[in-house]
């Protein structure tokens, strides 16, 4: 065993695969249909690193390595839930505000049970504090601002493991109530109707009387006229037929509004009017809006699009909805056309799969400097958000743009999926290998049990906080929230495990991605603060 730590000790890349590699393949093992997934990863890493102290080697993945991880898991985060961060960030205020206010409270907490019931030293609450959020920068913010930072390290070696674990059970409570949700995407599908008003309305008429947009389709006059693309501005009248797009509610809304449903079907018709999914791999398309491609497709070809897919969902497509690399859009168009607009917007599978380097290099270059730029802090001294922070940041920004002049900044979902799972497996293996040795250490201390016990009080505070305050003062549903409560905890384990048990939800992302930015420069504060008490 000695021959093995010492050959994966010489050996940090291969370490780092073989932690990723071994850690997932009993991540993926599941009791009583709960697994670890990603964090299987993080405790592997311990172990080994553990047993390595125990045999006299430092087995151990490099820092760096753990930095490109989480700046690469970070980027793509953000890249993939740009465009629904600003969307809501006006609802993410409040969570925001209480999520600090949390933050507060459990401080407060930590520096009344480690001072006046363990009597620890204040460096040694600080590193608990920020083990119990597990949040490396707010170690480094502690341990600076106590003056002692290996002690603040011993308290973050014991604390962070129920940090990790702990806020996974909180996570999982959330994901019991997914049940009740009501924020799920609606499905869309589509409706024939037969026409029975006489008043010859717009078709702008109807749409201004529903409470959310639907797509009409097709338009046929009579039973063997010619189908065509409505617009808003056309007249419909008795007997027409027409295909309309949107979720059951809005189609039985507008059935009571137009007619009756009928058993003809338009889209079965294909003589004149096609439909095709397509992807989009043009790079001059992603970014745009549908409304802005819509224009170009109905004045060269009289198309339509009337859904977008992205990843598992299919959604509206709304005018001002923006197109990514990768999307899948269901082009209503003459038969006669299609291979001109396939042609058009790309339809190629390289474009589900494409990293964009330029976005990707330049998007987390940026977002590391981002993060090294240092902010001063009240009454003197500065603190950095760090590159994590920063890389997260960029790509929100990059995914909300979409592109730069010519340049698409956007990456597609599959990509950012796919490149955030890979950083987040090296940084957990990192972040294992580094608190692992330490462990050892901390134990033999003599004072392991104090601290766990108030890295426990930390971050049952959050977690209990958190949770009643989302749920009871923001409605939000259990699926956001475990993601929310991954993103205050700052902790990808946890959003690896909430994904783990949604299927990758996308709700489980905008949650994290909504607080983890101003999460991570608050434990920073708080750490620093608590640590110069």
């Amino acid at each position: 065993m000695h021959d093995v730590l010492v050959f994966l000790s010489e050996q940090p890349v291969l370490l780092a695969f073989f932690l990723m590699g071994f850690g997932m393949l009993w991540g993926h093992i599941k009791i009583k249909g709960i697994s670890l997934g990603a964090a299987a990863v993080l405790f592997t890493a311990i172990i080994i690193a553990a047993l390595g102290q125990s045999y006299g080697v430092e087995v151990s993945v490099p820092h760096e390595i753990g930095i490109l991880g989480l700046a690469i898991f970070a980027f793509s985060i953000g890249n993939n839930s740009g465009p629904s961060f600003f969307a809501n960030i006006k609802r993410a205020i409040g969570p925001m505000i209480t999520m600090i206010i949390v933050y507060l409270v459990s401080a407060a907490v930590a520096l009344v049970l480690g001072r006046y019931v363990f009597d620890m030293d204040i460096a040694l609450i600080g590193g608990t504090w920020a083990g119990a959020v597990t949040n490396t920068p707010a170690l480094s913010a502690a341990g600076e601002a106590s003056g002692n930072p290996s002690l603040a390290t011993v308290g973050y070696s014991i604390s962070y493991l129920f940090g990790v674990v702990g806020m996974m059970g909180a996570a999982l409570i959330a994901l019991r109530q997914a049940a009740n949700d009501t924020d799920a995407p609606e499905p869309v599908t589509h409706a024939n109707l037969r026409v029975d008003r006489e008043d010859r309305p717009h078709l702008g008429e109807i749409a201004g009387l529903l409470r959310r947009p639907v797509e009409f389709s097709r338009l046929r006059r009579g039973e063997t006229g010619p189908i065509w693309i409505p617009t808003l501005d056309d007249i419909i009248e008795k007997d027409d037929l027409i295909t309309v797009v949107g979720t059951p509610e809005q189609l039985e809304h507008v059935t009571r509004l137009v007619g009756h449903r009928s058993s003809h079907s338009l889209r079965s018709d294909r003589r004149h009017l096609d439909f095709r999914r397509i992807t989009i791999s043009e790079a001059k398309i992603a970014g745009q809006t549908v409304e802005e491609v819509e224009e170009i497709l109905d004045e060269r070809w009289g198309a339509a699009i009337s859904r977008v897919r992205r990843g598992d969902n299919d959604m509206l497509a709304v005018p001002d909805f923006l197109l990514e690399m990768g999307d899948r859009v269901r082009v209503i168009a003459p038969t006669t056309h299609m291979k001109d607009i396939s042609r058009f917007l790309g339809d190629s599978s390289k474009g589900m799969t494409d990293i964009n380097p330029v976005a990707l290099g330049l998007g987390i270059a940026f977002g590391m400097v981002l993060g090294m730029i240092p902010i001063p802090l009240p009454g003197g001294g500065t603190f950095e958000i760090g590159a994590a922070a920063g890389a997260l940041i960029v790509g929100l920004i990059f995914g909300r743009i979409g592109r730069i002049g010519p340049q698409v900044v956007a990456l597609p979902n599959t990509t950012c999926t796919v490149l955030a799972e890979m950083g987040l497996l090296l940084f957990l293996a990192q972040a294992g290998t580094n608190a692992g040795g330490l462990i050892i250490e901390a134990f033999a201390s003599g004072a392991w049990v104090q601290i766990l016990v108030l890295g426990m009080a930390v971050t049952l505070t959050i977690a209990a906080g958190t949770y009643v305050a989302m749920r009871r003062i923001f409605s939000m549903g259990g699926t956001q929230l475990s993601g929310l409560l991954a993103g205050v905890q700052t902790q990808p384990a946890v959003l690896a495990f909430a994904n783990s048990r949604t299927n990758a939800d996308p709700r489980v992302a905008l949650g994290y991605a909504l607080v983890y930015p101003m999460a991570m420069i608050g434990k920073i504060l708080v750490a620093t603060v608590l640590g110069s008490m």
